[in-house]
């Protein structure tokens, strides 16, 4: 019985991981459509979401199990609730993923942002991508100090969005009022998927130490 149960909190890990990749994909995709004005990707993104949130109920109904049939305690307890946290903030991800690509799709077959702006997304889609592969790895390792660096990263994305700010609020910004609604949307959602990943960077943290770490960097864990 204990063999299964093991089995069963590996599975979770493996597949949070696996959830992780896909949201990675949805991030790169949605930014390539967004970029280059891609419907046929954006329509490819808002229909992989199925896949995501598949297994995200797959990992909820296998930690409900887990808390009702084995009564986990101490670290192990702490895991499947964690993860659990963790496969929200993954399925979030995705979503966010989908209204950027959503994006794409309602301003083709123009594009949605203009070219300086344009850039900036493709730097925090590279961060962001780096970030959740961080997060995802942290829980296979169980690495507290990698975990703990997802806060200091999420500040490049947070100074990208600080800078499309002042291009939009600038007397030099010569494109419309639509755009700019646009930009200050989609920097919002990249913004949001850097964020998620720190949360799981806190709920591997929590995991392996039993405290959420603390600060303004920080979301509030549980």
């Amino acid at each position: 019985m204990r063999e299964s149960y093991h089995d069963e909190l590996d599975a979770n890990t493996d597949d949070v991981v696996s959830m992780a990749n896909l949201v990675r994909t949805a991030v790169e995709r949605s930014t390539s459509s967004l970029i280059n004005a891609d419907l046929g990707l954006a329509e490819q993104v808002i229909s992989d979401d199925a896949k995501i949130d598949a297994l995200h109920d797959e990992i909820e109904q296998r930690s409900f199990n887990l808390l009702a049939r084995q009564a986990p305690v101490a670290g192990e307890l702490r895991t499947v609730v964690a993860v659990l946290r963790m496969c929200y903030e993954l399925s979030r991800m995705g979503d966010l993923a989908v209204h950027v690509a959503e994006t794409a799709r309602h301003r083709y077959p123009d594009h949605a942002v203009p070219q300086p702006v344009a850039e900036q997304f493709t730097q925090m889609a590279q961060i962001a991508d780096t970030m959740i592969a961080t997060a995802a790895q942290t829980l296979v390792d169980r690495d507290v100090e990698d975990a703990k660096h997802l806060a200091d990263r999420d500040t490049a994305i947070d100074n990208i969005r600080a800078e499309q700010f002042r291009m939009l609020l600038s007397d030099t910004w010569q494109y419309g009022v639509e755009e700019a609604v646009d930009t200050a949307l989609l920097g919002r959602y990249y913004e949001r998927i850097a964020d998620h990943a720190v949360a799981i960077g806190s709920r591997v943290i929590y995991i392996v130490t039993g405290e959420a770490p603390e600060g303004e960097n920080w979301p509030k864990a549980f």
